[in-house]
């Protein structure tokens, strides 16, 4: 049976692992956080720039003489 000095220094030493995963745990959710907003911006701009390409190809491609003429003709 393991003595009360081995007894607390395993004890201790474990106290200290679980507190240095505790850190650990906390550094990766603000990294996953943090990459989770970049994740959001960017798909936000995706999303303009795929709208803003398809406009620019819908107007590039239409045919002038299916357009209904000014109003002042």
């Amino acid at each position: 049976m393991p003595s009360l000095d081995e007894m607390k220094s395993r004890i201790d030493g474990l106290e200290m692992r679980i507190a240095y995963q505790d850190q650990i745990i906390e550094d990766l959710n603000s990294a996953v956080t943090g990459q989770w907003k970049v994740i959001e911006d960017l798909t936000r701009r995706y999303k303009v720039l795929a709208d803003r390409i398809d406009d620019a190809e819908n107007s590039a491609g239409s045919d002038p003489a299916k357009e209904p003429p000014p109003p002042h003709y």
